[in-house]
């Protein structure tokens, strides 16, 4: 489901409200934590899950270690 949201200030930050029809098929609260990854196509928001989190910061560290390597394999 696509949906368009509207981006309102939040104190010092900026945040999105999310329709009440996708937060209850999502199963999320006020409260609930989401993890917001930046891809190239936007933001693509999940439900919190800490072996997803886990995992994202492996692939990071790993990308940081192997950078020269991987740029090599890319080519």
């Amino acid at each position: 489901m696509v949906r368009r949201v509207k981006l309102r200030r939040m104190g010092g930050s900026v945040g999105a409200t999310l329709p009440r029809d996708m937060t209850e098929r999502l199963h999320l609260e006020a409260g609930d934590e989401v993890l917001a990854v930046e891809t190239a196509n936007g933001i693509l928001l999940s439900p919190y899950d800490p072996d997803v989190d886990e995992g994202l910061a492996i692939a990071v560290e790993a990308e940081k270690r192997y950078r020269r390597a991987l740029k090599e394999l890319a080519t």
